[in-house]
């Protein structure tokens, strides 16, 4: 094979799913070349309080710019592939690759919904639900993102985007999952199969901690996108 490119993660919102793509990377790239193999990567994890505050106080032009910051510091520092590790924080994609272009040397940024959707596309699913954040499921930068694989996305309502909140902030990314949050987790990829879901994603990064199983498939968004970020490394 040709040389592995570098991959540059931007964590830490919250780390416990960055662990989770340092593994998956590693596993894919163990995978496909076998032996002692492991990925070449660097990681920066941000402090996901100051990320969180921004996503409560609306402020995401700070937001961008952190991100932003962090995607060239990556570059920076020789990757040669940008991915960042959460869901919800890609309503900040355009601040990232804006500033990824700004630089000598560019590096291509992996969305997220990009693995998603080619992933449901590969199951033969054309209209998939989402779960996840409150800012993710109401607002459009996922869905259109979606879109452009013809990929038409499916929302709970109002009282379970409130209680998908409740489950991700209160406990998953402070590393919790309660067996009732489970059940409600389950019901809510239940209802999304009843309205015509042929497959749901778990759209925050955390989700695929609570829950594996259901009676439709489920792509787990933060598994997806770093093995599209390991063969995108390998790629020739």
């Amino acid at each position: 094979m040709d040389r592995m490119k570098r991959i540059g993660v931007i964590g830490g919102m919250s780390w416990y799913s960055t662990a989770e793509y340092y593994r998956v990377i590693n596993e894919r790239v163990q995978e496909r070349l076998g032996g002692h193999h492991s990925a070449d990567l660097l990681v920066h994890s941000l402090d996901f309080a100051e990320i969180r505050q921004c996503q409560i106080d609306g402020d995401w032009e700070r937001a961008g710019k952190i991100m932003g910051a962090s995607a060239a510091g990556l570059v920076g520092a020789g990757a040669e592939v940008v991915v960042l590790a959460t869901n919800l924080m890609h309503k900040a994609a355009g601040a990232i690759e804006e500033a990824i272009a700004a630089l000598p040397v560019t590096a291509p940024f992996l969305h997220i919904a990009d693995a998603v959707g080619q992933e449901a596309v590969r199951l033969g699913a054309r209209r998939i639900g989402l779960l996840g954040a409150g800012a993710v499921l109401a607002e459009r930068f996922y869905a259109e993102r979606l879109a452009r694989h013809g990929v038409e996305a499916l929302v709970p309502g109002a009282q379970t985007r409130a209680r998908l909140d409740e489950i991700i902030f209160g406990e998953l990314t402070v590393g919790e999952v309660r067996p009732e949050s489970q059940a409600d987790l389950r019901a809510a990829v239940e209802a999304l199969a009843e309205d015509g879901a042929e497959a749901v994603a778990l759209a925050c990064t955390e989700l695929e901690l609570a829950i594996t199983t259901a009676e439709v498939p489920l792509i787990a968004t933060a598994r997806t996108h770093a093995r599209a970020a390991a063969d995108a490394a390998l790629a020739t």
